[in-house]
C-alpha cells in the first residue's frame, strides 16, 4: 500500500500474503534451506514439490520468512529471487543454533521481528504497539488498524482482508479452541503460542501479558534494542528510557516489559555487553549509551553455546 504526499514519502504497509496460515514448526528453517539451494525457488514451477506443501502454503511460507526476518529480497529482483537474512542464517543456516527451534528465545526473537515491522506486519506492529489498553477484541483491533490508516489519510482494505488478517494475528498467539468439524491444519499452533503472550477469555476478549518475560534472555533482549536503535537513531550514541520503554516498535512495548522489569534488565546491560552499552540515572534522566559496536550475534552464540533447549516455555 502506497501513498505519495505531500512531502514525497511512501508509505508501504501489509494486510496479507500469509495466506490465513500462521507458520508451523520447520517451515522457517525449510525456506531457509530452500533459498540457499535456489533464490528463485518462490517463483519456480516446481516450489510446491520442493517445498512439500500446496500452492498457497508456498506463498505462505515465503510470506512469514520475509515477515520474520530469515528471509531477505536480492536487491533490484523485485522479490523474485530471495537470500537467508543474518538471522535466518543464525538460526537455520548449514550451522545454525536452532534449527528445531527448542530454545525460547529463537522464538522471543521472531516475534520481535513481527511485532517491530510496520513493513512487512503491520498489524502485528500495531497490535503491540498502538494498544493504549492491555485488552482487546477482534473488532476493536480491526477499528484501531482503519483508524490509524485514516489518520495517515490511507484507504483500509476491505472489512474482510482486516478480519483475516486480524483473525491470524491472534491464532499466532492463542492455541485454537479445536471446534468440532474444523480441518487439522486449521487446528495446529504457530510456535509463538509458546511464549503466552496473548490470552483469551471466553468472551472474546484478549490481554497481553505484561511483565518481566522470565524467558526472554538477556541476549535476546539486547538484540532487539540494538536493532531498534539502529532503526530509529543510528548516529546517536544515547538513547531514552522513555522511547525503549514507549516508542512504536520498541523492545519495551514488543516484549510487553513494565517498566520496572524493563529497568532490571537495563541494569545488567553493562555486564550483558562486556561494556558496550550501560543505563546511567542522572539528575532523574534515564538513557542507555552506546560505546562503539555491538556484535549481537556473538552475544547471542555465546549464550546459545550454553543454553539448554528443553527448558520450557512460559510461566
Amino acid at each position: 500500500m502506497r501513498r505519495d504526499g505531500r512531502d514525497r514519502t511512501v508509505s508501504i504497509l501489509s494486510f496479507s500474503g500469509h495466506e490465513t496460515f500462521v507458520f508451523r514448526y520447520g517451515w522457517l528453517k525449510k525456506a531457509v534451506d530452500a533459498v540457499r539451494e535456489n533464490p528463485s525457488i518462490f517463483t519456480s514451477e516446481d516450489a510446491m514439490v520442493v517445498l512439500g506443501v500446496g500452492k498457497n502454503m508456498v506463498r505462505s511460507i515465503r510470506h512469514w520468512g520475509l515477515a520474520a526476518g530469515v528471509l531477505d529480497e536480492e536487491p533490484r529482483t523485485r522479490g523474485a529471487r530471495l537470500k537467508p537474512a543474518e538471522l535466518g542464517e543464525f538460526l537455520f543456516g548449514e550451522r545454525g543454533q536452532d534449527p528445531y527451534l527448542e530454545e525460547p528465545n529463537s522464538l522471543w526473537l521472531l516475534h520481535w521481528k513481527l511485532a517491530s515491522s510496520e513493513r512487512r506486519s503491520t498489524a502485528w506492529c500495531w497490535a503491540f504497539n498502538l494498544f493504549g489498553s492491555n485488552e482487546f477484541t477482534r473488532d476493536s483491533l480491526t477499528a484501531l488498524i482503519q483508524d490509524e490508516l485514516r489518520r495517515r489519510n490511507l484507504k483500509p482494505p476491505s472489512d474482510h482482508s482486516l478480519r483475516r488478517d486480524v483473525d491470524c494475528l491472534v491464532r499466532c498467539y492463542t492455541a485454537p479452541k479445536g471446534l468440532r468439524g474444523a480441518v487439522l491444519e486449521d487446528t495446529l499452533d504457530c510456535p509463538l503460542v509458546e511464549l503466552h503472550l496473548l490470552y483469551e477469555d471466553a468472551s472474546g476478549v484478549f490481554a497481553f501479558r505484561r511483565g518481566f518475560q522470565t524467558t526472554l534472555g538477556d541476549e535476546a533482549f539486547v538484540y532487539a534494542l540494538v536493532d531498534f536503535w539502529n532503526r530509529v537513531a543510528p548516529g546517536r550514541e544515547s538513547l531514552a528510557f522513555s522511547q525503549i520503554a514507549y516508542a512504536c516498535g520498541s523492545p519495551g512495548n514488543a516484549f510487553k516489559l513494565d517498566e520496572n522489569s524493563l529497568i532490571e534488565r537495563l541494569e545488567r546491560l553493562q555486564q550483558v555487553t562486556q561494556g558496550r552499552l550501560e543505563y546511567t540515572e542522572t539528575a532523574g534522566l534515564k538513557q542507555v549509551y552506546r560505546h562503539g559496536d555491538v556484535p549481537v550475534l556473538d552475544f547471542l552464540a555465546r549464550y546459545y553455546e550454553h543454553s539448554d533447549p528443553r527448558v520450557e516455555i512460559g510461566d
